[in-house]
Formats: structure tokens, C-alpha cells, sequence
């Protein structure tokens, strides 16, 4: 008990982390001669007219053309070569940019700021992929989104990670979509697309930084299957979610499956549960047993999380640029400080301190909330993990894993059963 607390700690002060660091990225600097106006939160323009319009029914045909290569045909030669068309299209063509992951932070921007009205290829590019994954599994993953596709092509030598350390990295991704929320929600900044470790690439434009963050995610992903969409990836959180209820989902044998156990190890994102003997089922009463005392345990989990990742919810708010501009102008000394050029912008911009103030309490009132909500999220998503880790089922066959699996079809060819 004690090391899951200790795990679940060391999983709330990540976030601690990530305020941290975001409070250090700061806007490019300014060129001013008449003013300066504190920049606001960086909203992507809407695509105009038949462009957009292009973009979707590509979207569309992407999805159609791979579940088919996926479903009927059962070819990964189709997924690689969809995904090749995904990484020149909607990568560098299109810069990344309308993108399905990035698009969760303009839905929840339009669902808690009424002023904010979403594109409505922002909103298809979030809604089409989620059908086609309650429908056909994440065929999305699989080769159209180009996050995903530039890491799959650079996959040459995998190597398995060790179960416990996917499961502990596999938290990751949860606290990623509860951190975009929280500061789209607020008006605060789209996380997502700021730190996209591969956008810059695409764009030809990255600071050294991000460059370097996306190399080595390309790096990783010689040896480790798909990083980022595995250990980062906010959107396929929700993929993930959607594709354990999918109607149909890619399956690892055409027919009948025969144990020869060729597909045991084919997986290398070891998406494929294996056989599961009766006898390695529990009894009722150790089910039983194991359900009450989890009943208890996540209940205790949201509330330990809430309470903890709500006392540092003055840091998690600094990455605001007016709530970190209200810090720096209350413990500003001009007698022994140097304006910034934030600092300089504000005086020019004719607003007086106590509006400022007003404006940042409102904002860390919104954080204080948020963070509780936030807090308890994460106990609950820690809790269920840890319910899954304990939940025995049975299995006859190798069956791919409907949450985990990306489709990707690297494992048909191990299966030596024709198609019936």
C-alpha cells in the first residue's frame, strides 16, 4: 500500500513539474515603437472557405481507405502507405494544423467560453475519428493522424518495455488531457499544441528546444513503438476509451485461431492479450473481497488527489500571462528592479493595477476549482488503473487489446491461418 501511494505521489508532483517549467516559456519578444499589448492565448484561425472544407472529406477519405486496408483487405502495406500520405498531407502540407489532438483543446474552449466560437473543421476533425473508433477501433491511429504516422515509419528495431513500466507511463497521457483542460478551460493557453514535439517540424520553424524534443521522440521511436501517442498523447486517451466499446475492431486472425502463438510477440506496443486459463481465475469471494476494497480505495484516492494538487493551484495558474503578470507587478521594486518588457507593455496599455488584480483573483478562483476537479481525476484514473492491474478474465485465444491496439496491422502477417 505504501508503494502506491508513494507511485500516486510521484505522479501528482509531475504536474508540480510541468507548472514549473511552463512558467519559463515566455511569449517571443516583443518589437514595439508606439506600445505593447500583453499577448493573449494563441487560438488558431479557421481554415477559409473550400479549404476546410478539403481537409475533412480527406479526413474522411483517409479513415474510409485505411479501415478498409485494415478490415477487408488485411494489409499493412495499406496502412504504410495511408500513413505516408497522412505524414506529406496533414503533416507538412498542412503543418499539423487542423489537428485531431490539438482540436480537444478547442472544444473545451468553446464549452466553458461562450465568446469562443469553434471552427467547424476544429470540430470535425475532433467528432469524425472518434466515430470511425466506435465503429472500427482506432483506425485513426493507425496511419492517419501524422503524429502517429511519423513515429510508425520510424519504427525499425522494437524493443518491449516491462508491463509495470508502460502501466506507470501510461498514467501520463491522463494527466496530460487533465492539464489541457484545465487551461483551455480557463482561457489560458492550448498546452498541446505549444509544446507539440513535432508541429515544428513539420512547420520547418521549431526553436532548438522543441526540435530537439521531437529528434529524440523520432529517436525513441526506432526502438519504442509510437512514444508520444503511448505515453503523451491527450487525444488517444480518448481513442482508447471509445475503441474498448468499438462494434468491430482489428483481429489478429482471419478465422478460427489455431495457439500457434506466433502473434504472442508481434505486438510492439504489446497490444495482444494472451490466452487466460480457467484456473488462473479467482473465486467469488476473492472478487468480492477485491471490489469492496477498491469501493474504498478510489473514493480515498480523488479525495487525496483533489486536496494535494489543489494547494498548488497558485502554480499551476502562473503559466496565465495575466496571472503571472499581477505577481510581477506586486512584488516589483522599482528602486532596486528593472521593468520587463511585460512590466513596460502594461503601463503603456492605459489599464490601472487594481483591474489587473481583479481580473488575477478571478482567474486563481478558476484554478482553485480547477484544480480540485483536476486533483480528483487523477485519483480516480490512479484507482482504476490499479483495479485493472487486479481484474482477472477469462480468454481462450489471442485477442488484440480494443483500448491499446492502434491498428497498426503489424501483427497479421505472423498469423499463418487463411482467411475463411
Amino acid at each position: 500500500m505504501k508503494k502506491i501511494f508513494s507511485l500516486f505521489s510521484l505522479l501528482v508532483l509531475l504536474i508540480m513539474d510541468f507548472a514549473a517549467f511552463a512558467q519559463t516559456q515566455r511569449f517571443p519578444r516583443p518589437e514595439f515603437e508606439s506600445g505593447y499589448t500583453q499577448p493573449v492565448t494563441s487560438m488558431p484561425e479557421p481554415r477559409a472557405g473550400i479549404f476546410a472544407l478539403v481537409d475533412v472529406l480527406l479526413l474522411i477519405a483517409a479513415l474510409s481507405l485505411i479501415t478498409w486496408f485494415i478490415h477487408k483487405k488485411r494489409s499493412r502495406t495499406g496502412v504504410v502507405i495511408t500513413s505516408l500520405f497522412s505524414i506529406v498531407y496533414f503533416g507538412f502540407l498542412r503543418e499539423g494544423c487542423v489537428c485531431s489532438v490539438g482540436s480537444v483543446q478547442n472544444v473545451v474552449l468553446a464549452l466553458f467560453n461562450p465568446g469562443y466560437h469553434i471552427p467547424l473543421s476544429a470540430l470535425a476533425f475532433f467528432v469524425i475519428p472518434l466515430v470511425y473508433t466506435l465503429f472500427f477501433g482506432r483506425t485513426f491511429c493507425a496511419g492517419v493522424c501524422p503524429l502517429g504516422a511519423v513515429q510508425d515509419v520510424f519504427l525499425l528495431r522494437p524493443v518491449n518495455l516491462k508491463k509495470w513500466l508502460q502501466k506507470v507511463l501510461g498514467l501520463i497521457p491522463w494527466i496530460y488531457l487533465g492539464l489541457a483542460i484545465l487551461y483551455a478551460a480557463t482561457g489560458t493557453d492550448f498546452i498541446i499544441c505549444r509544446y507539440d514535439p513535432f508541429v515544428g517540424i513539420f512547420r520547418f520553424n521549431a526553436t532548438f528546444f522543441m526540435f530537439a524534443i521531437g529528434a529524440a521522440f523520432l529517436l525513441i521511436s526506432v526502438f519504442i513503438a509510437r512514444p508520444y501517442c503511448r505515453f503523451l498523447c491527450p487525444y488517444g486517451v480518448i481513442l482508447n476509451l471509445v475503441s474498448r466499446v468499438s462494434k468491430k475492431h482489428l483481429s489478429i486472425t482471419p478465422a478460427s485461431c489455431i495457439q500457434c502463438k506466433l502473434c504472442e510477440n508481434s505486438c510492439p506496443l504489446d497490444a495482444i492479450n494472451k490466452p487466460v486459463e480457467v484456473k488462473q481465475m479467482e473465486d467469488k469471494r476473492s472478487a468480492t473481497r477485491r471490489f469492496i476494497l477498491l469501493g474504498m480505495i478510489i473514493p480515498a484516492l480523488m479525495i487525496i488527489g483533489a486536496w494535494v494538487v489543489s494547494n498548488f493551484h497558485e502554480n499551476l495558474a502562473m503559466v496565465n500571462s495575466k496571472v503571472r503578470l499581477a505577481n510581477e507587478l506586486l512584488h516589483f521594486d522599482s528602486n532596486t528592479m528593472k521593468e520587463s518588457l511585460e512590466i513596460e507593455g502594461f503601463r503603456t496599455s492605459g489599464k490601472t493595477k487594481e483591474e489587473l488584480y481583479l481580473e488575477s483573483a478571478a482567474i486563481l478562483k478558476q484554478f482553485y476549482y480547477g484544480s480540485w476537479m483536476l486533483g480528483a481525476f487523477i485519483g480516480l484514473v490512479f484507482g482504476l488503473s490499479l483495479a485493472g492491474l487486479t481484474r482477472y478474465r477469462y480468454r481462450e485465444d489471442y485477442e488484440a487489446d480494443k483500448g491499446e491496439c492502434v491498428s497498426c496491422a503489424r501483427c497479421l502477417k505472423y498469423c499463418p491461418v487463411e482467411k475463411v
